[in-house]
Order: structure tokens, then sequence, then C-alpha cells
């Protein structure tokens, strides 16, 4: 996502993943007609998917056809424009608000499969195009945005707004418009519309170098091990995994551990060589901050300066007040003081099972006759999973393999969205792929209609960015008659040829968060692309993902879907107990590792521009910030270190904080739910009718109001965290 730009006028200016209806090309003999046929005739983007939902033709897209794609799709929006902007009829909604609604088509069409395929499997051209055309899509959005005419058309639109006889999702388009323009900088001088420009420009760049740098560096710091008993505690399959890797890197006879982009990393939690732990743990913090060619300290130095000097140009105090104004936190203090209130407990709870962790240390040692050593944030993961073992009777390793992969998404995801919405899923083969390692499945309403096009990519490589996220290549649109094709993303390490994919309970919880995130793209049902979807606030967006996670254990679908993967015997309920009991174990490390992550993007984002650090000082103001904020604990660093803190690059900064904000509406909701009966149809067809349908249409807590019928209340993320007794 966009900074600086909501995520809903992006769509409307097609400069996010919203997909088009419009079949015609250009016209020969124009600007965009010239661009055009400069593509090759057969270019994909210039003409809609004639597949299902305008799914996009994977088996006919070349790199070669995007910038063709670009260079034309800009040249007939900007034409576009400047027919509204110079229309000489007096403006009315539908000549102006809906005609930018409709215009970007051919832009979009390309956009959304780029962006999307820079994500999930980029290659040396798509780098070169995503550095070549990042300040391109940012000078063409500012000479949208910052187009006088076509403002002074919107303006006067909002300054009638209430005589123009709109039904209310219109009125909001309207309001929206005009508070995303002037956001933007339509009201600034020429003078300042020149300089934001420049600085709009130049962030694209730095984006774009920072995430190719963690990409680049998180293949590059994959940790070598001359021999596989340094990996004592892997599987069979995770040490022949890390053979295949080695061979693929040209290191035949070693063993390569790759990494994820998170400060752990999952081998923490199984190798029983302290020293191999050390290693992986130190290569993961380095990245970004070690020198060299991926060093991303001076970028996070010249990012934060420009985003406070543009906060400031726009009339704000720092680049977080401009961000939160459109968030429902709204203000900067609303999010200190909740960060504040939960990081003492959250630290106290770590500090608890910190104590807990040293002692078995401690006996382990002594049980050797050897002297005892303190625990470090290498060990943390490690002797949870003993602790683990010691109070619950289980370990993870237990668990994996009831939790094959495709039987967790087809009897656990689809299985629980199924009961809750009455909807149905059957995979298809004969869509084209982008890649190899992807199912894609037609998604039916309850009335047996198709509904939207889902599409899984499971595994992790190291063409793919890391962590887990859901996009769109088409979303929903009443104007443009259009249905979603959504697609889910996780990063699981693949197993050799012919073994089972098995996942962790992390790994199944976050199938179904992202899921989560697919549900509210292919319920939309709004009439204008600017509300499609997930187009909410960004502290608002993850709440209804984190309540598709209570699904994951629920006892019903937890027995339909955890079941072994060779003899299809259901997990033990013993087992199943334990599992259940485990909800708040270590949710001490958990909650202190994102709010360090957190309350650091605030610290960054909170500041004059001249506040930021240089280069030099980066890692100092990291440390000296989470010192201040009372959530240094050195066994439990944040989640992300600054020089990969990807989030805070994107649509996420000044925004991290948003996965536990919208963990209060998360909370509630599941308290709602279990309070009336838990897995109903009653319950899901009122949360799709209230809130996961109408996308960005109301405001975004009153749709929380309208499906719970009260405000939120903090008390059921307390006692969800464990905080509610954890107070220092």
């Amino acid at each position: 996502m966009r900074t600086g730009l909501s995520l809903a006028l992006a769509a409307a200016l097609g400069l996010n993943m919203t997909a088009c209806n419009r079949t015609d090309a250009p016209a020969a003999g124009t600007e965009a007609g010239q661009a055009a046929a400069t593509a090759r005739q057969d270019n994909p983007f210039l003409v809609q998917s004639d597949l299902p939902l305008q799914y996009p033709h994977f088996d006919r897209i070349q790199d070669g056809d995007f910038a063709p794609a670009f260079d034309a799709g800009m040249a007939e929006q900007l034409q576009e424009i400047e027919a509204i902007a110079g229309n000489p009829q007096a403006p009315t909604f539908d000549n102006t608000i809906v005609a930018l609604e409709n215009s970007g088509q051919t832009l979009n069409r390309a956009r959304a499969v780029f962006s999307n395929l820079v994500g999930t499997d980029t290659n040396d051209a798509r780098k070169r195009l995503q550095a070549d055309y990042s300040p391109r899509f940012a000078a063409h959005r500012d000479a949208i945005v910052l187009n006088g005419p076509l403002f002074a058309r919107i303006q006067a639109l909002y300054d009638t707004r209430d005589s123009l006889g709109l039904d209310a999702e219109g009125l909001r388009l309207v309001e929206r418009y005009y508070t995303d323009y002037v956001r933007a900088g339509a009201r600034l001088s020429d003078a300042d519309k020149t300089r934001l420009k420049e600085m709009n420009g130049e962030l694209a760049r730095l984006g774009t170098r920072f995430d190719q740098n963690v990409l680049n560096e998180v293949n590059a710091s994959a940790v070598v091990f001359d021999d596989a008993q340094a990996l004592a505690g892997s599987t069979e399959a995770q040490i022949a995994a890390a053979a295949d890797e080695a061979g693929q890197r040209g290191l035949d006879g070693k063993y390569v551990v790759a990494l994820l982009n998170t400060t752990g990393q999952p081998p923490l939690s199984y190798l029983t060589d302290r020293q191999a732990r050390q290693k992986i743990f130190e290569a993961s913090i380095a990245r970004g901050s070690r020198g060299g060619e991926f060093d991303n300290t001076a970028i996070v130095a010249q990012v934060a300066k420009l985003r406070a000097e543009r906060a400031a140009l726009l009339g704000y105090p720092n680049h977080a007040a401009y961000q939160l104004e459109e968030a429902t936190a709204r203000t900067p203090q609303a999010v200190n003081d909740m960060l504040a209130k939960l990081a003492p407990a959250a630290v106290a709870n770590a500090r608890r099972e910190a104590a807990e962790l040293q002692k078995t240390i401690d006996r382990e040692q002594a049980a050797k006759g050897e002297p005892s050593f303190r625990l470090e944030p290498w060990d943390w993961a490690f002797y949870t999973e003993k602790v683990r073992q010691e109070k619950y009777d289980f370990d993870e390793s237990q668990l994996k393999p009831y939790f094959e992969m495709k039987n967790v998404l087809e009897n656990g995801v689809f299985f629980a969205a199924s009961q809750l919405y009455g909807i149905a899923f059957k995979e298809r083969t004969d869509l084209p792929k982008y890649h190899p390692d992807t199912w894609t499945y037609d998604v039916f309403d309850a009335d047996g209609s198709l509904l939207a096009i889902f599409i899984f990519d499971p595994y992790a490589r190291a063409s793919k960015r890391g962590g887990a996220w859901m996009n769109s290549y088409v979303s929903q649109s009443g104007l443009r008659g259009t249905r979603s094709v959504v697609a889910n993303h996780l990063n699981i390490a693949k197993p050799p040829a012919g073994e089972p994919t098995l996942m962790t309970w992390d790994e199944v919880t976050t199938a179904f968060h992202e899921f989560g995130h697919a549900l509210h793209g292919m319920f939309s049902d709004v009439a204008y692309p600017y509300f499609s979807g997930t187009s909410v606030p960004r502290d608002f967006v993850e709440f209804p993902s984190q309540v598709n996670e209570m699904w994951a254990d629920w006892p019903s679908v937890l027995a339909n879907y955890a079941k072994h993967h060779d003899t299809g015997e259901p997990m033990p309920q013993a087992l199943l107990d334990k599992v259940l009991a485990t909800g708040r174990f270590n949710q001490g490390f958990a909650t202190t590792e994102y709010l360090g992550a957190a309350m650091l993007d605030q610290r960054w984002h909170q500041m004059d521009a001249g506040q930021v650090p240089a280069a030099d000082g980066v890692m100092k103001f990291e440390a000296d910030a989470l010192a201040a904020d009372g959530i240094a604990y050195a066994p439990v660093p944040p989640r992300y270190r600054t020089p990969y803190f990807s989030h805070i690059m994107g649509g996420y900064s000044a925004g991290y904080y948003a996965y536990i904000w919208s963990e209060v509406l998360d909370a509630n909701t599941q308290a709602w739910m279990r309070e009336h009966g838990g897995l109903k149809r009653e319950n899901g067809d009122r949360f799709r009718a209230t809130l996961l349908s109408r996308g960005g249409s109301k405001d975004a807590m009153q749709l929380f109001r309208d499906f719970a019928g009260h405000d939120p209340r903090i008390e059921p993320l307390l006692a969800k965290r464990g905080l509610d007794a954890a107070a220092p």
C-alpha cells in the first residue's frame, strides 16, 4: 500500500489492484494511442481478460509487456483526467466522480499483476522495472491529485454535496475524494506542489531500494553449515531441504538454512546445538545494518527525514499525525496511550516466562554436570518448547503430523468458512498460473453463484518477499460489474519432492488469518471501486482477519482437519485439549516482541526532520527508543529491527500498531460470537452483512457498532493476551 495517499484513492486512480471492465483500446492518433501502438499487438494488458471474472492471463504475460502497458496506461489516464478537468459542463457526480472511478483501467490491469508478481515471484527484469517505474508512478499520481481544475470540480461538488440527491455511499464518495485530494496537497501553492512532487518521487525510489535490499539480503544471509551435525534436532526432511538449498547455491556437501524476514527464525525452536542457534540469530539481526550493498540504514534515515518534511509541508507536526488522521485511532497520542498501557504488563509477563526458561536451563545443565548459562534470544524458542512439553506434555513436533497443508486449507480454513457463511469451494486446474506452486479455487456463494476466484500460494522461495499477505487481482465493484479474484501468500518451507508439507501451529493460524482478509475481499458488495473489499483504515483492516483466527482451534473445525497425514487418524482428544489449553502460553514473549516493533515505528514517525538521526545513528536511535519506551528486554528483541522492517517502508508507516489496535475489536467480536453460539450461519451472515460486505463505504467504527451493538471494550483483549492480571 502507498504512503501519503489513501488506499481507496489509490484504487480509484488505477494505482492498486482493482480490476476493470473496459475493453476498448485507446484510439490511434492520440498520445495514449501512440503509446499503446508501441506495445506488442497481443499485449494482454491492452484489453480486458476474457477468462472467468477477468482472471489474469498469466500464460500470455511476458515481462516485456509491462513497460509498454504502463506507458500506454498512464498516457490514457492523463487524457481521461484532462477530459474530466476540462469538461465545459458544470461538474456533476457522474461527469466528475464516477468518471474518475472509471479512469485508468489499462494502467490498473498492468499494475495489478505487476505489483503482485514483484512480491510473489520477482526476477531481475521485474526489479529493474520496479526501480524504474516507482518514481514515474509517483509522478503520475501527483499529476492527477495536484491538477488544479480537477480539484476545483471536486470541491464544487463537495461544497454542494447535500443538494446532489446522492445515496449514502455516493455522498461518502464525494467527501472522501475531497479529503484525499486535500491531504495529497491539492491546496498547496505551485512552489510547494513542485517540492511535494520531488519528495514523493524520491520516497518512491528509496522505498523500492529498501524492499529490494531486504529481499536480496535475506537470501544472501542464509546460514551455511559444513555438516549435518550442526542441525541436530531437525527432522530428516528438514536436513534434506537444507542440503537441497545448499546444492542450489553450488555448495554441494554443505547445508544451508534460509532466513525469513523476521528477527526470530523457525530453526531456533528445535536445533539442539546452541552455537548453531546463535549463528542463525546473529545472521538474522545483522541484516541491513552491517555495511555493504544491502545496508539500509542510510535509506531509513532519508525516508524518515523526507516523511517528516512532507508532513510539515502539508501542515502536520509529523508523519504519524498525518497518517493517523485518517485511521480510527485519529492521533499519535491515542496510539501512544494504548501501547504504553500494554507494554509494562507484556514485559512483566515476558520476564516471568524467562524465569521459567532459566530454571529449565539451570536444571538441564546441572543434570549434565555442566555450568549453566544465561538465557539469550537464541535460546528462547528452544527452551519454550521444553517448558511447553513440561507444562502440557506435548511440543510442536507432535502437532505437525496432523497439519498437512492442503488438508488444513480445504478441511480447516474452507470448512470453517462453509459452516459460517454457507460458501463452497472447488479446485480448478484449467486457469493459468504465475508459479507452479499455487492452487486455484472457484468460490461459490450460498445460492450456488460464482462469488470469487481464490489463489493459494503457500511456499517460501528466493523470488518471494517474506511474511504472509492477501492481495487482489480483481476487486468487486457494482459500477464495473466485477467480482473478486484474490490470493493468499504464506512462506512455508517447501519439503523435498515426495514429502508432505506439514505445518506448525503458527503457520496454521496464519493461514486462517490471511483467509480472513480474503473473505473481506470476496464478500465485498459495494457500488464504487474506491470502497471495495479491504479499502478501510489501516488500523481496521486486520480486524476481520484476526477474527477468522478463532476458528483454527474451534473444536468442530480442528477435529475436521487435524488428522494424521499418513493414517488419517484424528488428532487424539488429549492432544486436542492440550492445544486449546496453550492459548495464552508464551504470550508475554509474543506481545513484547510485537510491541517493540510497534513502538519503534511510532518513534521513527513522531519526530520532525531536525530530529532524524544520520545513517550512522540509526541503530543507536533504535536502542534508545526501545529503552525509553520500557520495552527493551534483551531476551525478546523486536519482531522486526529497523533495517528490515518492511512494514514501515510501505503502507504500515506509523501504522504497525494496527494489529493490536484491531485486536481490541477482534477480541470483542470473538466474545460476541461465543456468547451467540459460535460457528453458526446466523452469526456469519450478520458479520458478512453488517461489516465484511461494506468495505470502506461506511465509517469503520460504525461498522463495528453495527455488528456488535456497542463501542469496543479493552477488557476482552487483556484477557485474550493474558494481560488482565499481569500488571507489574
